[in-house]
């Protein structure tokens, strides 16, 4: 076995014990800069399709100065490449066990001040069916604590979807989350510029608030779909193969059950329940 063969055996069974891996310097130091400068030209130039407020120079609030940006692949061509790049291309096909599809793009500015995300699953969005999606989320920036980074539940992907509820909006930009019972906090991702976060669409995540005064924690997310996926989301239409051509794929109904967490005799067990799911497009 080479010792790419076994870098890969091991970064496979930390993301089946955890759900998620961090690949070091996946994305070169120029690489990485270069990206960087591009999505700020982006943003300064004005606003594009999936910026729902547009952008507000003027407002109070960091994220209506630098919104979001939504499904870039679908017009400018350097996000269209990253997100088809070989090398997230071998991750995910790696972690999968079979080359993915790819559904969506994002961009977080998340400049000093802002708000972070409640706690969440990708797949309440998506609506992946069978099984799940994956993320592969780019730090364009080193991202911490004080700044914002990622946040995840280990473990947390072998859960079904959980029935979402109302969010602190002081501290995050969307209005639901998921409940955790108290054994099980989230662990921070602290990442360097150029690191991969790959993580299963069940997994519980979301991102502190950026505290500091002066730093941005952005990141570049792409999301994919097993390429044996059947339906996902509408609003993820259409998928590509990693060569860029498109597929066909059903679209996926707007209901199903999720979880609620009940006390089993002392402990925290997930009940089904019915519930409706709303398809939006604001995941982190």
């Amino acid at each position: 076995m080479s010792v790419m063969e076994e870098l890969d055996v091991e970064a496979k069974a930390r993301y089946e014990r955890d759900g998620f891996l961090v690949v070091p310097g996946l994305f070169l130091a120029e690489e990485v800069a270069s990206l960087r400068e591009h999505y700020m030209a982006l943003r300064a130039e004005g606003t594009y399709p999936g910026d729902f407020d547009g952008v507000d120079l003027t407002s109070d609030d960091p994220l209506k100065r630098f919104p979001r940006m939504i499904h870039m692949h679908r017009w400018d061509e350097i996000s269209l490449r990253w997100l088809l790049d070989s090398r997230i291309n071998h991750i995910l096909t790696l972690l999968l066990g079979e080359e993915p599809l790819a559904v969506q793009t994002m961009l977080y500015f998340k400049p000093a001040g802002a708000r972070g995300q409640a706690l969440h699953q990708d797949n309440f969005y998506l609506r992946v069916q069978p099984g799940t999606c994956m993320a592969a989320w780019l730090a364009l920036d080193p991202c911490d604590e004080e700044n914002g980074c990622m946040q995840a539940i280990p473990g947390s992907h072998d859960l079904p979807l959980l029935c979402p509820q109302k969010a602190d909006t002081t501290l995050s930009f969307t209005d639901v989350t998921v409940p955790i019972p108290k054994q099980t906090p989230p662990t921070p991702i602290l990442m360097a510029a150029g690191d991969v976060l790959f993580f299963n669409g069940s997994v519980i995540h979301g991102s502190f608030p950026n505290t500091t005064t002066d730093r941005f924690r952005r990141s570049l997310i792409g999301h994919y779909i097993a390429g044996d996926t059947e339906q996902v989301g509408a609003f993820y239409h259409p998928a590509l193969r990693m060569d860029g051509s498109m597929v066909e794929l059903e679209t996926s109904a707007g209901g199903a059950p999720c979880g609620v967490w009940r006390d089993r005799d002392g402990k925290p067990e997930v009940e089904m329940v019915a519930a409706g799911l709303a398809a939006t497009a604001g995941h982190e």
